[in-house]
């Protein structure tokens, strides 16, 4: 191979130096562990000699014979070749420098540069790009700048569209905005100039590996013991449920710890713009929706999935998110036998969430009375669960409410739990209670008949649960 050629011919070149005991080479290369982006530290030293190693990388390396290569051998090679040129230009950094040079030039030429770091960070849920020189991270629930940076704007635009063309998008001045996701699950969004005015922006949504459980969500003080069994009642017992919050508030988190509780002798039809949902039993089958492509054509909606799902005898249908027109037909598949189906909406409150699919029924052209939508959705709605990320970064489930019968023309709701906020502490950390309203569900007959046990005594008014 090419490579192993130009390695034998650096050698010969210096083998009459002494090999330095932090220059990796051989069968001791490995992959470099990821450095934190708490533990980068930006040195000018360092930045230009990664660039001048880079540059005469791409000189001497047919970078499409890495290509057939598996990934981790590919950043053996580079990493070979990269401390080998380190030891030609005899560089004045020690075996730390060393290291983190050669592991952000295989980033570089193999990765996303900068954001590779950071897409390795566990901690990190966000990663958000204002410019070239700006990176924030999300981590618990706040945000916090960076350390590492892009060399300027033009290298910010080849991360990103290295990040498109993967999935066969492209972004230009024709095409400035674009949808795209990362190998492991991870949503991006890329917004270029001219829309953007202070350069590219480049916004990240790491993908949960982690499957987190409801004890994780109890740990996190984001409900109570009460409302956790609440919520695995209300999915065994098919109940309609919508998840209703902000933009990060954690609705898809939260719609897969429900999904978790469905009965695994069930067979569930996904359906998402962009995959997130880590359903985990074994009879699911996942759809997604299709951007239109070059030419503008080829689009598939979350609609036509939709109405495409019921004709896969699906037990429960579950929609990441409700948009447009497809609430319209999710509505309709709740009320026509689809029971325990769920999906979430961007609202601020339980009453809001009902007033968007309102309007969702318009966009769909559905000319009708207002009084007859707000009937379908009355009966097609059990449930909707609010959420909130407050202050202190901690996303919480504010309010339970059950959907009753129309009154007049108004929907009735009854809200079983609400957090009661009590305040903040010196540091910052929302202070409250989980209460239950001392409504009981209408659906608590239903439940004992179905030999769910649902005690009463959940929905008392006595404080449920302190932070």
């Amino acid at each position: 191979m090419f490579l192993n050629r130009k390695r034998n011919s650096l050698v010969q070149k210096t083998e009459t130096k002494q090999m330095p005991d932090s220059v990796i080479l051989d069968s001791d290369v490995k992959v470099p562990e990821p450095v934190k982006p708490q533990e980068v530290v930006v040195n000018p030293q360092e930045q230009n000699i990664k660039n001048s190693i880079i540059d005469e990388l791409y000189n001497t390396i047919d970078l499409s014979l890495l290509e057939s290569l598996p990934e981790e051998d590919a950043y053996k090679q580079i990493s070979e070749m990269s401390a080998l040129f380190l030891l030609e230009k005899d560089v004045p950094l020690n075996a730390e420098g060393r290291k983190r040079v050669i592991e952000e030039i295989g980033d570089e030429i193999l990765g996303l540069g900068p954001l590779e770091p950071l897409l390795k960070d566990k901690s990190i849920s966000d990663i958000l790009v204002n410019s070239s020189s700006q990176i924030y991270v999300e981590r618990k629930g706040k945000l916090e700048p960076a350390s590492s940076t892009f060399r300027d704007n033009q290298h910010l635009l080849n991360v990103i569209d290295r990040i498109v063309s993967q999935v066969g998008r492209r972004v230009d001045e024709s095409s400035p905005m674009v949808d795209a996701r990362l190998k492991d699950g991870s949503r991006v969004n890329a917004i270029i100039p001219p829309l953007a005015i202070d350069g590219p922006s480049l916004s990240i949504r790491k993908f949960a590996v982690e499957k987190l459980q409801i004890e994780q969500l109890l740990d996190y003080g984001s409900l109570n013991q009460e409302m956790a069994h609440f919520l695995k009642a209300i999915v065994k017992g098919r109940l309609n449920i919508l998840i209703s919050g902000g933009t990060g508030s954690g609705k898809t988190t939260t719609l897969n710890i429900c999904s978790s509780f469905i009965p695994q002798n069930e067979r569930i039809v996904t359906i998402e713009d962009s995959a997130e949902l880590q359903l985990q039993q074994p009879h699911v089958v996942r759809l997604e929706t299709r951007p239109p492509n070059i030419e503008g054509r080829g689009a598939i909606t979350q609609r036509e999935l939709v109405i495409n799902s019921l004709r896969m005898r699906p037990d429960r249908i579950v929609v990441g998110e409700v948009r447009g027109g497809e609430a319209v037909d999710m509505l309709a598949a709740m009320n026509t036998g689809h029971d325990g189906s769920m999906t979430t909406i961007h609202a601020n409150t339980p009453r809001d969430a009902l007033g968007r699919i309102e309007n969702m029924f318009a966009m769909a052209g559905w000319n009708m009375p207002i009084k007859n939508v707000r009937s379908q959705i009355a009966s097609a709605l059990n449930i909707v669960v609010q959420l909130r990320r407050m202050e202190d970064g901690k996303r919480r489930i504010t309010s339970i409410v059950e959907v009753n019968a129309m009154e007049g023309d108004v929907i009735t709701l009854t809200e079983l739990f609400f957090f009661q906020r009590k305040g903040i502490d010196e540091n910052g950390n929302v202070l409250g209670a989980y209460k239950a309203t001392g409504n009981v569900p209408s659906f608590m007959d239903d439940f004992k008949h179905m030999g769910i046990d649902l005690p009463y005594t959940y929905f008392t008014t006595e404080d449920n649960g302190g932070l």
